[in-house]
């Protein structure tokens, strides 16, 4: 176990502000399932203004990920649900942390499976480094360094709150 504490609550708060300054009139909230989703639900709820009448939208990247030898089919597959039209729309994309881009790109091809949008911008709570990919938030909350061997976890409590777990891998 790592020594290295997040407090996920302030960098919440560093998210909502990143958030509100990355916003455009129009724009449509997007969270990737399932931290993501978190986010963008209780941005939502803390924001109401922020996305008027829109509700944010849930996206999973499960059916185009290209690592199932190494994490099977998790939960989720059905987790895509989007209450706008993506044809045109500028997308704020919203994920819990940005490792190595891989679950980003697998979001980006479901994403175009339901049209093509104007505009996605990407912003995180952590970006621990260490892409393999070409990909980079607009904004995060922090940013970390993390050994490959360690996971950063996003948990949420039953009152709402979130946690950050940092575990050594197997």
């Amino acid at each position: 176990m790592s020594n290295l504490s997040l407090d996920a609550e302030a960098l919440y708060t560093e998210l909502r502000s990143g958030v509100q300054a990355l916003w455009r009139p129009g724009m449509a909230m997007m969270g990737i399932w399932s931290g993501g989703a978190w986010l963008a639900e209780r941005l939502a709820a803390d924001l109401p203004d922020l996305l008027g009448q829109c509700r944010p939208a849930v996206i999973s990247s499960t059916l185009h990920r290209d690592d199932f030898s190494a994490r099977g089919m998790a939960s989720g597959t059905d987790a895509t649900k989007i209450p706008f039209a993506v044809d045109g729309a500028h997308i704020l994309l919203l994920d819990d942390v940005l490792f190595t881009g891989r679950t980003i790109r697998a979001v980006l091809n479901e994403l175009f499976d339901y049209g093509r949008p104007a505009s996605v911008t990407l912003a995180v709570l952590v970006d621990r480094g260490g892409r393999e990919l070409p990909i980079q938030a607009a904004f995060a909350a922090a940013k970390i360094v993390l050994p490959a061997s360690q996971t950063l976890a996003l948990a949420r409590t039953e009152d709402g709150r979130l946690t950050f777990s940092i575990e050594d891998q197997a």
